[in-house]
């Protein structure tokens, strides 16, 4: 094999592959976040005893999660328009990883939440507090920080996930290594530069979170 590497071109287009990561990071923070809030509305529901909430909650669970991710996306992009609702390619995207990231983090959460013990609820209530005041203050709080761990590693799965954005065009990591290839045939050193940088922001994302997890973590 008589191959040698040559980066230049990987290097001359280098800010569009640091402005893809940035995107891809923004997109699983937003993501993340709002999936939080689906997760955890899911998950007081699948632990209510409001039979109607938890059939609504675990029909959505299962149903998100037995779906393959990229079937989501193609649906949310090429379907919804369809049925007369319309969002542009960023927008479409967020909306699928949001969805996504909302069933698998209830399943956190409802895990959380069997874990607490029974006391810490009939606590807030002894205290005087409303059964939503107890949830809100007391409940919550101590939740997130025992899933902590399982958060950190949903954010790191979600971040890898943006790569698939590129299916429809999402202008960001994978998207621009592939243009980068395509246009300087450097295959091996541009999903080389890629792919690195994907393994870097993931090394530095866990690290920044395994310190915000030290800080936060309840004291045994």
């Amino acid at each position: 094999m008589d191959y040698r590497l040559n980066f230049d071109a990987v290097w001359r287009s280098f800010d569009l592959l640091l402005s893809g990561l940035g995107l891809g990071l923004g997109l699983a923070v937003i993501s993340i976040f709002l999936g939080s809030l689906i997760g955890l509305v899911a998950a007081f529901a699948m632990v209510s005893r409001n039979k109607v909430w938890r059939t609504i909650a675990v029909v959505y669970v299962t149903a998100i999660r037995n779906t393959p991710i990229l079937v989501l996306i193609f649906f949310t992009f090429f379907a919804l328009p369809q049925m007369g609702v319309r969002l542009g390619k960023v927008e479409s995207f967020v909306v699928t990883l949001t969805v996504y990231a909302g069933a698998y983090l209830t399943e956190v959460f409802r895990g959380g939440l069997a874990a607490l013990p029974r006391g810490l609820r009939e606590a807030g209530l002894a205290i005087g507090m409303t059964e939503w005041r107890t949830n809100l203050w007391v409940i919550i709080p101590v939740m997130i920080r025992n899933v902590l761990p399982a958060l950190s590693n949903n954010f790191i799965s979600l971040f890898k996930d943006t790569s698939l954005a590129a299916a429809i065009a999402v202008p960001e990591l994978t998207f621009y290594a592939r243009q980068i290839n395509v246009n300087s045939f450097r295959v091996i050193e541009t999903w080389m530069v890629a792919s690195l940088m994907y393994v870097v922001a993931c090394y530095v994302i866990a690290a920044g979170l395994r310190r915000v997890e030290r800080k936060l973590a309840i004291p045994r």
